[in-house]
C-alpha cells in the first residue's frame, strides 16, 4: 500500500514525497481512513510507529477542507501531550506534513518565557500543540479559547496518567465543545487509561498495531552482566567502536545523567545531559546537537526522552535497566524506527537481574548475553547497605542528632555527675 492509495490530498502527498515517506506504517493505514470518515479513534500503538503522522495527515486534510475565510484563525485543532520534547516534534510534524496547505500550527510549553507563544496565539493559528500545565495557564490569562475546537488529541495518554496531568486533562475536557473528533492514543490500556478514554471519546474504533509487550524485530537486542562499579568503564570501552556514531543512553535518575556525562566528557567523548532540571532552552539545544551528530552521546532520563525522534539512530544503551518493564520497551524504541534496524545494549548489574527477568517475561524473548567483554560480573551477591533506623513519634518528628552531630563530629563530654544511692523500699 502506497500514501497515494489513501484518498490523501495532492498538496499532502507532495510534503511526504518531500519528506521521503512512500509507504504508510501499519497504523497509519488503518488509522487514516477512519479519521478521514470524522470517526472517533483509540489508538493503542507502542513508541516508533509512526503515529504522529497517523494523527496530523488527516487533521491536516480536514482543516483544508473546511478553511476559513475570517481574518483572524481560530484554534480549531489541539494536541495535547506530555511533555515539552514531545510537543515541539508534534509540531514539527504538523509543519512538515502541512508545508504547503495554508494551515498555521504553533507550539506551546512550560519553563520558557511566554511571551513568543502569546505572540504566536495572537497572530492566529489553526492547530495547537500543547502541554497541560501551560495549556491552562494562558486560558486562565485568556489568551487562548477552546469554544472552536473541531478535532481533540490526547496522545501519550498513559505517560500523562503517570505524570500526574490527569487532573489537568479532566480540566480541559470540561471546556472542550461536545461536538468534536476525538482522537485518543496510549501505549498501554490498563483500566484506568480505558476509564478515561470512555470520557473522551464516542462510539470510537479501535486501532491496535503492536503491544506493548513486544519490541520491534528490527532491534537487535543484547546485555552486558556488569559489576554496577563498571558500568562507566563498559560504556566507555563500547563507545570505541566506530559503528556508533551516536547513541542514546538511558539512566534512572536525573543525578545519574549527569554523572554519566561527566565521566564521558574526560574521556573527551562528547555528550550531553537532557531531563526535567535543565532548562528547555538546554535541552532543545542539546538535542539539536545531537540530531546534527556535533554531541555524540546523548544521555537521558525516561520522562525527558519521551519524544525524541531522532532519524536514523541506531544505538540505544540502558546505562541502568529500567525497574518498570514497559519502560524497557519505549526506551529501545527510539531506534528501529519505521522499518530501519537498530541495537539495544543494557547493562545489568546483580541487583538489576529481577528487572531483566521481568522484562523477558514479559517481551517473551531471552535477551543474548555479551560474555566476551574486560568487565565481567564478578560481584554476584552485593550487600546491601543497612539502612539507618529511627524510631518515629506519633507526631512525626525528626530523629534527634546524635552527640557527635551536635558537636560538629565531636563526641558530648561525659559530666561527672554524682549518682544517687539507691536505699531500698521506703
Amino acid at each position: 500500500m502506497q500514501f497515494n492509495s489513501l484518498n490523501i490530498i495532492e498538496p499532502i502527498l507532495k510534503s511526504l514525497k518531500e519528506e521521503g515517506y512512500t509507504t504508510p506504517t501499519p497504523i497509519q493505514a488503518q488509522a487514516i481512513p477512519i479519521l478521514l470518515k470524522g470517526i472517533d479513534l483509540l489508538g493503542c500503538a507502542q513508541t516508533g510507529t509512526g503515529k504522529t503522522a497517523a494523527f496530523a495527515i488527516p487533521i491536516l486534510q480536514l482543516l483544508s477542507a473546511t478553511h476559513s475565510n475570517e481574518k483572524r484563525r481560530k484554534i480549531r485543532s489541539l494536541i495535547v501531550t506530555p511533555t515539552r520534547e514531545l510537543a515541539i516534534q508534534i509540531e514539527e510534524s504538523f509543519k512538515n506534513y502541512g508545508r504547503y496547505t495554508n494551515l498555521k500550527c504553533t507550539v506551546i510549553f512550560g519553563g520558557v518565557g511566554q511571551k513568543a507563544q502569546t505572540d504566536a496565539l495572537d497572530r492566529g493559528v489553526d492547530i495547537l500543540v500543547a502541554t497541560p500545565g501551560r495549556l491552562l495557564d494562558l486560558m486562565n490569562q485568556g489568551y487562548i479559547t477552546l469554544k472552536d475546537i473541531e478535532f481533540f488529541v490526547l496522545d501519550e495518554a498513559d505517560r500523562m496518567l503517570d505524570m500526574g496531568f490527569i487532573h489537568d486533562v479532566k480540566k480541559l475536557l470540561a471546556v472542550l465543545p461536545k461536538k468534536r473528533q476525538s482522537l485518543f492514543f496510549s501505549a498501554t490500556m490498563p483500566p484506568e487509561i480505558v476509564k478515561l478514554a470512555n470520557t473522551i471519546l464516542h462510539n470510537p474504533q479501535k486501532v491496535e498495531v503492536t503491544p506493548v509487550s513486544s519490541t520491534a524485530d528490527t532491534i537487535n537486542q543484547f546485555v552486558y552482566f556488569v559489576d554496577k562499579g563498571n558500568k562507566n568503564a563498559l560504556l566507555h570501552e563500547v563507545l570505541k567502536d566506530p559503528k556508533i556514531k551516536t547513541a542514546l543512553v538511558f539512566t534512572r535518575t536525573k543525578h545519574g545523567a549527569d554523572k554519566v556525562v561527566r565521566v564521558l566528557l574526560k574521556n573527551d567523548i562528547k555528550a550531553e545531559a537532557i531531563h526535567g532540571n535543565k532548562a528547555q532552552n538546554a535541552r532543545q539545544r542539546a538535542l539539536t546537537n545531537f540530531k546534527e551528530q556535533t554531541t555524540r552521546v546523548l544521555v537521558a532520563t525516561d520522562i525527558a526522552a519521551r519524544g525524541i525522534d531522532v532519524d536514523d539512530l541506531q544505538f540505544v544503551i540502558n546505562f541502568e535497566m529500567p525497574n518498570i518493564s514497559e519502560t524497557y520497551v519505549h526506551r529501545i524504541g527510539r531506534t528501529g524506527r519505521a522499518g530501519a534496524s537498530g541495537t539495544a545494549l543494557s547493562f545489568c548489574d546483580a541487583e538489576e537481574k529481577e528487572y531483566l527477568r521481568d522484562i523477558e517475561k514479559l517481551i517473551s524473548k531471552k535477551i543474548p548475553v555479551i560474555e566476551n567483554h574486560p568487565f565481567p560480573l564478578i560481584d554476584h551477591h552485593p550487600v546491601k547497605e543497612p539502612k539507618q533506623q529511627f524510631q518515629r513519634n506519633p507526631n512525626h518528628a525528626r530523629p534527634k542528632p546524635s552527640a557527635e552531630k551536635q558537636n560538629h563530629g565531636k563526641p558530648k563530654p561525659v559530666e561527672n555527675k554524682p549518682q544517687k544511692k539507691w536505699y531500698g523500699n521506703r
